[in-house]
């Protein structure tokens, strides 16, 4: 990168001092500068890079963006423009080669349903034989190779550095989650979306969002954002539905169980084997479990085929895809002989979620089995939806064990405090901070044909307690506890 190809990009209001250095990287973070490099320095949430600038230069910066007034060194380029914000995204791209540009995108967002529908999308693709990668909650897929994740939408650096390697292994389709956080922190901006998938919103993120409304807007950024050229597929049954498209210039395509898009579903089966849903005479056999994933199987359907693909095809392959992990994923001991309770593994942490699961299971939960759910919160999150997930499993389950989430800075029983102060008067539950032991007695005191529901977590192979993560998987400690015979299932340290 040279300075002058840098300048004529960022089209600064002024430069001073001289670069006397050739440009390396582009870096947001001063702990990562190196002689060289590009230190472009941006007001977060917590903290403001411009803090950080003699850091950057102690490190041999070789050229410094910034939007606030510093003192210019003559040792050091100081470029100064309007928005650092908004510059990053495009200014990442620019650095990487513009990988964006070489990809057909497709965004994903909505409160739940974004890491399946994006899951699903990818897993299609890839069996249509089409060299598609994946960014998600659960995983990165550079094709089939996995790597881990660390947030639903990675920083605009790290996101182009990302798709550089998605282009250079030779896909040219990338199917991505995008959360509110990154819309409403401009982290996408510079990536063009060929195709917009809005799920559902719901009571979620408020911690950081000022209001419901704020936070719907944030999502609807990812639809304004289109072109002409681009389609929205959108969620007709949910409220905020035909809202979040309303002002696009896609082509729009919205989807209903309930008479209101354009696209009409018949949901004519929903048990614990899975969805059989008919469009027209299109039917749809899904091994994923619930009338919430019927319209995340819908729209994965018709975003294929806005991209072009035979929607027949897309159908039947369909029936293969299982979606994402962690997501009403079925925990079964290793013998499968054994008559031991059903187990669920899901991911739900918010009101809504917690009552799209435990409603799909009633759905299908015969007259004599007994539904026990196993929920906490999240710590340093929204406290406000606590007591509304206690209202939510007391509507639904006839046991329920209160215990920990991810604790992160708080203490994990002020937490459980705040959640049981949602039960009505009488309502009978347990608490059980430790997770682990709660999700062993859950099993211990099951009938053989009882469900239980463990939400919170689902696919997240971590816990983490006063700001340390240690590995905790759900799935792994409820197979442990199948696989034990009842006389020797023990609880044991909090996990």
């Amino acid at each position: 990168m040279t300075l002058d190809k840098l300048l004529e990009f960022c089209e600064p209001l002024r430069v001073e001092g001289v670069c006397r250095h050739s440009l390396g990287k582009l870096c947001q973070d001063s702990r990562d500068v190196e002689a060289g490099d590009v230190f472009i320095a941006v007001k977060g949430v917590k903290s403001d890079g411009h803090n950080f600038i003699d850091e950057a230069v102690q490190r041999g910066a070789g050229a410094i963006i910034v939007q606030n007034n510093v003192k210019a060194s003559p040792d050091i380029c100081i470029i100064t423009v309007k928005k650092t914000k908004k510059l990053l995204g495009p200014l990442a791209q620019f650095f990487a080669g513009n990988p964006a540009g070489k990809l057909k995108v497709i965004g994903v967002t909505g409160t739940n349903g974004k890491t399946t529908v994006a899951t699903l999308i990818w897993q299609v693709l890839t069996r249509l034989g089409v060299k598609a990668s994946l960014l998600g909650t659960v995983e990165k897929r550079i094709l089939t190779e996995p790597f881990k994740s660390r947030l639903t939408t990675a920083d605009p650096i790290e996101l182009a550095n990302d798709m550089k390697k998605i282009v250079q292994a030779g896909s040219t389709h990338l199917v991505m989650e995008v959360s509110s956080h990154a819309l409403d922190q401009k982290r996408v901006k510079g990536i063009s979306f060929g195709a917009a998938v809005f799920t559902n919103l719901s009571h979620d993120h408020l911690d950081y969002h000022l209001s419901f409304n704020d936070y719907a807007s944030a999502k609807k950024k990812l639809f304004n954002s289109l072109d002409s050229n681009s389609w929205a597929i959108t969620n007709a049954d949910d409220p905020r539905g035909e809202w979040i498209v309303n002002s696009t210039p896609a082509k729009i395509i919205s989807v209903s169980l309930k008479d209101n898009g354009l696209i009409q579903g018949v949901l004519k089966k929903s048990d614990a084997n899975g969805l059989s849903i008919l469009i027209d005479d299109t039917r749809i056999n899904s091994p994923l479990v619930g009338r919430f994933n019927a319209y995340n199987v819908i729209e994965t359907l018709f975003t294929c085929t806005a991209l072009g693909f035979d929607g027949a095809r897309v159908a039947e392959l369909l029936s293969e895809c299982n979606g994402a992990p962690g997501r009403m994923e079925r925990v079964t001991p290793r013998n499968r002989a054994q008559q031991k309770p059903m187990v669920f593994v899901d991911y739900a942490h918010t009101p809504d979620a917690l009552d799209n699961v435990s409603s799909t299971i009633k759905e299908f939960k015969k007259k004599k089995q007994k539904l026990c759910i196993v929920f906490g919160c999240g710590g340093d999150r929204d406290r406000k939806k606590r007591p509304v997930m206690a209202k939510i499993a007391e509507k639904y389950a006839d046991r329920i064990i209160v215990t920990s989430d991810n604790p992160r800075t708080e203490d994990a029983d002020s937490i459980i405090d705040e959640i049981v102060a949602g039960f009505s008067d009488g309502a009978e539950y347990e608490r059980i901070t430790s997770r682990r032991d709660a999700i062993i007695q859950s099993i211990s005191a099951a009938g053989k044909n009882d469900i239980i529901l463990i939400a919170g977590k689902g696919h997240e192979t971590y816990q983490e307690v006063n700001g340390e993560r240690s590995h905790f998987d759900d799935r792994e400690i409820a197979r442990a506890a199948l696989d034990q015979p009842e006389s020797e299932i023990t609880t044991g340290e909090a996990g």
